[in-house]
């Protein structure tokens, strides 16, 4: 009986989500580069900037719904972007997140959530059909504040850290057990045709303009020459 109330919350929170054409890809775009600045205008309770330097791909998903009555759900959309070989950062390839939670939990919320890909290792898996957090790759909630020890914290063993904001509070969350998938189309909306998610996180596929103020903030958090 869980699993089905849990899928029903699910399709719920996916019926409710924006269904349409480029321009909520574009808007979504500008959402996600407000989230990243907002969060990193307080370094003291951000990002670690070690860890931002370290991490392989940056995950940001402005606005995940999260809700339920006994049980919870989520589903949201937002974007993977790497570092390309000369640690310049891609062209955005659209995902969705989505999965169930066991749990009290009562009534729907909207939270923005940052995940750090740590390694190359998951990449792959991650681009694939479906990727699930704590499966195919270990992951922890990430720490908070301007540094962190990486030599001394045991988190800095998972391959991803995840972090979530909600009503200002900006902190480490666990999401194991949540699904993400390349949003084909999304992406397919975006560029105009199908194109391989690896050719887009690679760098093969040029930033359109209307990522570069997200690529443009990243780089400014996490400069190339580091």
């Amino acid at each position: 009986m869980r699993p089905l109330l849990a899928s029903l919350l699910l399709i719920l929170l996916v019926a409710s989500a924006a269904f349409g054409d480029r321009s909520d890809g574009v808007k979504r775009l500008q959402r996600s580069t407000e989230v990243l600045q907002e969060i990193m205008k307080a370094p003291d309770k951000g990002i670690p900037g070690d860890l931002l330097d370290k991490a392989a791909c940056i995950v940001v998903v402005p606005g995940l719904k999260k809700g339920g009555i006994g049980l919870g759900a989520k589903y949201g959309k937002g974007e993977l972007i790497c570092r390309t070989a000369d640690r310049k950062w891609s062209a955005p390839l659209f995902i969705t997140i989505e999965g169930g939670s066991i749990g009290l939990q009562l009534g729907f919320t909207q939270i923005d959530v940052i995940m750090l890909i740590m390694n190359h290792k998951g990449v792959d898996k991650l681009i694939s059909d479906k990727f699930t957090i704590g499966a195919d790759a270990s992951a922890a909630a990430g720490p908070v504040g301007r540094q962190t020890s990486a030599s001394t914290n045991a988190r800095m063993d998972a391959e991803i850290l995840t972090y979530s904001r909600a009503k200002g509070l900006f902190a480490g969350v666990s999401l194991d057990g949540a699904t993400l998938r390349p949003d084909k189309d999304d992406n397919r909306s975006f560029y105009g045709k199908e194109i391989d998610p690896k050719s887009i996180i690679s760098g093969e596929v040029p930033v359109p303009p209307e990522a570069r103020p997200l690529a443009s903030a990243l780089s400014w958090q996490s400069p190339r020459e580091k």
